[in-house]
C-alpha cells in the first residue's frame, strides 16, 4: 500500500501552488491521496481528476480574484461540481464557462450560489451556519453507513444546502448517503449530482 499511496500523495500535492491556498486546503490533497488508494479507479483516472481540479482552481483565481469570488471545486471522472457563493450572476457564469473550458473536462455542474454583499451581511448572525461542522458530520455518518462506499462520494456544504458529487454502486445506494445527509442538523437542503454505475 505504502509503494502505491506516496508516489501518489506525492502527485496530488504537487499540483498545490501558491496561488492556490486560498480556495484549497493542502490538507484536502492529502484527503484526496488517501481517498484515492481506496478507490476502484485507476491511478491515471485520478491523476486526471487532480490535474483538471489544479486548472481550474488556479485560472479562476488569476481570471477573477481571490477578493470577489469564493468557489471550490470537485471533481470526479473529469466531470466537475462547482460550489461556493459569488455576488453576481455573471461572476457564476464565468466560473462556469472557465471550468468547461479547461482539457479533459466533460461536464460542469455549475452550483455556485448568487448572494449580493448586503443580503450576505443582514443573514450573517441570524442564519448563520457552520458548513464545516456539516461536512464534518457527513464524513463521520457516510463512513458509519452500511452499503455506502464514501471513497467514490464528494460533497460540499453552503449555508447548510449540501451538494453531492461523485458516484454510487447503486441507486439503493444514492438514496441511502441522501437520506443520511438530510437528516443531518443544520442541512437544510440537499442537491445530487452522484452518477449510479456499477463496478
Amino acid at each position: 500500500m505504502q509503494k502505491i499511496f506516496y508516489p501518489l500523495l506525492f502527485a496530488l500535492l504537487c499540483h498545490v501552488t501558491p496561488v492556490q491556498a486560498f480556495d484549497i486546503n493542502p490538507f484536502g490533497y492529502i484527503k484526496d491521496a488517501v481517498e484515492a488508494v481506496a478507490e476502484d479507479r485507476s491511478s491515471s483516472d485520478i491523476g486526471k481528476d487532480a490535474k483538471i481540479k489544479a486548472s481550474i482552481v488556479s485560472t479562476i483565481t488569476d481570471k477573477m480574484g481571490t477578493d470577489v469570488v469564493s468557489v471550490s471545486t470537485d471533481v470526479y471522472e473529469q466531470d466537475v461540481m462547482l460550489t461556493g457563493v459569488v455576488e453576481t450572476s455573471k461572476q457564476k457564469q464565468q466560473a462556469g464557462s472557465i471550468a468547461q473550458s479547461i482539457k479533459g473536462v466533460k461536464k460542469v455542474y455549475n452550483e455556485v450560489i448568487v448572494h449580493k454583499k448586503t443580503d450576505k451581511d443582514k443573514g450573517a448572525v441570524a442564519g448563520y451556519v457552520d458548513d464545516t461542522v456539516i461536512e464534518k458530520k457527513i464524513n463521520a455518518l457516510l463512513l458509519e453507513g452500511k452499503s455506502v462506499n464514501v471513497t467514490n462520494f464528494r460533497w460540499r456544504s453552503v449555508g447548510g444546502h449540501v451538494f453531492l458529487f461523485g458516484r454510487a454502486l447503486s441507486k439503493t445506494e444514492r438514496s441511502k448517503a441522501t437520506k443520511i445527509v438530510k437528516g443531518i442538523k443544520g442541512v437544510s437542503k440537499v442537491t445530487s449530482r452522484v452518477k449510479v454505475r456499477s463496478k
